[in-house]
């Protein structure tokens, strides 16, 4: 059963580039993982459930277009590799940004916005129809059908934004024009998958943002360990909110999966340590004071 924004008492929180959707605040890596494996039960909800990866294309309707996704199902048997075929995570991170351009509680249009791991592409192309000036990055074996998506999905339509792709292997240096300006948004899916590349992860993320960058990640629950680890040593950097599954699109809901905002932490005050940008909530009116944590 779907579990619609229920935080289980859970201190709410908004963030700048999102104050109008509540977050639950992330304090404690190992209390966050324990709630959601004991009352989201991700094991007991339906696998794959938007997507076929068996299948060469994959399509989707999104921003008002029927988007075609060419996969490569065949690549998946080769150790590591993920990013050839679509996940439930970035379907539910594509129409999750779809839904809240749409509902006014998120603003593409013009914002510089950065995919991380972006495999097929599905979310930065669809950012992108939104308005978003988009730069999708991946590992260079995963460009060539990155780039096949992107010319079939935002060249070919008019879309309101841009897109191009770029190279970017985690905790390597990152390209001027990536990281200059800072982007206003970065974007992932299903890229808390392994211990031993969370550490570089962290360090792209943190060269990536200033302190008014809003990172959304979608992440599929199949590791509880993996997803600890992640969060222990991203709370020492960023702030961290989950947010509410009833500002999900209503169709798009898995329990399997998780949607996180960062911000980073960007002062300290003798020892304490304040981020800017995250706000606490009443439901009722945009947020106005900053929460310490």
């Amino acid at each position: 059963m779907e579990r619609d924004g229920d935080g289980d008492g859970q201190e709410e929180v908004c963030f700048e580039n999102l104050d109008r959707v509540p977050l639950f605040a992330v304090r404690n890596a190992p209390e966050e993982t324990l709630l959601l494996w004991c009352f989201q039960q991700p094991t007991a909800a339906r696998h794959n459930a938007f997507v076929q990866q068996e299948s060469l294309r994959f399509t989707i309707s999104a921003a008002g277009y029927d988007i075609l996704i060419h996969q490569a199902p065949s690549s998946m048997q080769k150790p590591g590799v993920t990013g050839a075929v679509v996940w439930d995570s970035a379907v539910i991170l594509t129409k999750f940004l779809e839904h809240a351009v749409d509902s006014g509680t998120l603003e593409l249009q013009g914002k510089k916005c950065v995919e991380l791991g972006a495999g097929c592409g599905l979310a930065g192309c669809v950012a992108a129809l939104l308005g978003a000036r988009v730069i999708l990055t991946d590992l260079p074996d995963r460009l060539r059908l990155l780039q096949k998506n992107v010319d079939e999905n935002v060249s070919c339509f008019a879309a309101r934004g841009s897109a191009c792709v770029r190279e970017l292997s985690w905790g390597d240096e990152i390209d001027n024009e990536v990281i200059d300006p800072s982007p206003d948004y970065v974007i992932a899916s299903d890229v808390i998958y392994n211990e031993k590349a969370v550490q570089d992860l962290l360090d792209t993320l943190e060269k990536l943002c200033d302190s008014k960058t809003l990172v959304i990640i979608a992440g599929e629950l199949r590791n509880d360990a993996v997803l600890e680890y992640f969060l222990e040593r991203a709370l020492h950097r960023f702030s961290i909110g989950r947010l509410a599954t009833n500002f999900w699109h209503p169709s798009y809901k898995s329990q399997r999966v998780v949607l996180y905002a960062l911000t980073r932490i960007s002062k300290k005050f003798d020892g304490d340590i304040r981020p800017l940008g995250i706000y606490g909530c009443d439901h009722t009116e945009s947020c106005n004071y900053v929460q310490e944590i």
